[in-house]
């Protein structure tokens, strides 16, 4: 019964997206650079990037051969750009260690610095249409309500449900149907109709042998882990504006800051209640800064309130020497030849 209802999802799934531009034209790499663009972004975001994307890095060569400034710039607009990084360093691996063949052994994927086992599973069953799972949020949260599968959400429920499908205790008909076709099937029907915070159980097509469906439960399903109680962490930054000869000046984050890889102006800790954050500097607090224009933002877990201070560049060097801190200043003609080096490398641009 299972095979018939797994049929109709396939047959809804392709009705529906196959004019998906990483469905309609297959090839490894092109499933490469999707899954890796689809982490933590919408299909419509990457729908117009996507092309635009691969317009400039054709083949696994060129993306290789790229700097990391060139791709992050041909990476803007899809957000959260150690993705993009991440992405050349893989292609970088692959010409190397494969001589541009993008393996499709489940196990030498593994190896490959960047890569986990969803994207692994993603390039065996999507990229090669060969026997794999590759468990996603989607996935994850179909199958689990699917099969009644009552693990907590999180790492163990993805290797429970990997160990279940390598056991052929789940998802037993994908080599009859196609790996392919099932993968990106339920990942639609997780997007689509099973999400989250709601569920239209009434369209689905596997509704008649859902267990979460049928015992009323499938906003229950998976199980979250208990949240833990937190602290509500603010932080008061200063965003300093200096300008030099119609220039202004940034900074490149470094990896291991949040937004790594994107340029930002000098940013300062005037105060905050997390005595271990170490992502900006931190300077005392001056009465020039009280009537200061500011905006709010947040990130992660923080709530931020940006307090926006222009100064001439003279100030600035006073500033920064009072914090003992490492900053070097350049004035390149792009931002591609600014030097990074440094703990703290600004430029003018």
């Amino acid at each position: 019964m299972s095979k018939k209802l797994f049929a109709d999802l396939i047959l809804w799934s392709e009705s529906q997206y196959s004019h998906l531009p990483w469905r309609v034209e297959r090839s490894l790499y092109r499933t490469l650079v999707s899954e890796i663009m689809l982490q933590q972004t919408t299909v419509g975001t990457v729908l117009n990037h996507f092309e635009e994307f691969l317009n400039i890095y054709p083949t696994i060569f060129t993306l290789a051969k790229s700097s990391e400034e060139e791709v992050c710039i041909a990476w803007k607009g899809l957000g959260y750009y150690r993705r993009a990084r991440n992405l050349r360093n893989l292609a970088i691996q692959i010409v190397e260690q494969f001589s541009g063949e993008i393996p499709t052994d489940l196990n030498a994927l593994l190896k490959l610095k960047g890569i986990g086992p969803y994207t692994a599973n993603a390039i065996v069953a999507i990229g090669a249409d060969q026997t794999g799972l590759a468990v996603d949020a989607n996935l994850e949260r179909v199958l689990a309500r699917f099969y009644g599968e009552e693990t907590t959400k999180g790492v163990k429920l993805q290797q429970k449900l990997l160990k279940d499908f390598d056991n052929k205790k789940i998802v037993a008909e994908i080599e009859l149907l196609g790996p392919r076709k099932l993968n990106e099937a339920m990942m639609d029907l997780g997007r689509i109709i099973c999400q989250a915070r709601k569920a239209a159980c009434t369209l689905c097509p596997l509704k008649n042998e859902c267990i979460a469906y049928k015992t009323s439960r499938t906003l229950l399903l998976p199980i979250e882990t208990e949240k833990k109680v937190t602290m509500d962490l603010f932080i008061k930054t200063i965003r300093v504006v200096v300008r030099e000869k119609n220039k202004l000046l940034f900074y490149q984050k470094k990896e291991n800051e949040w937004l790594a890889g994107q340029w930002e102006l000098p940013t300062f800790i005037i105060e905050t209640n997390d005595k271990k954050l170490k992502q900006y500097p931190q300077i005392k607090p001056r009465k020039a800064f009280e009537t200061a224009p500011r905006f709010k933002t947040g990130i992660t877990k923080y709530k931020i309130e940006n307090l926006v201070v222009e100064m001439p560049l003279v100030d600035f060097e006073k500033l920064v020497k009072e914090i003992d801190i490492d900053y070097q200043f350049k004035l390149p003609t792009s931002k591609l030849n600014v030097s990074t080096a440094s703990s703290k490398a600004l430029a003018f641009v």
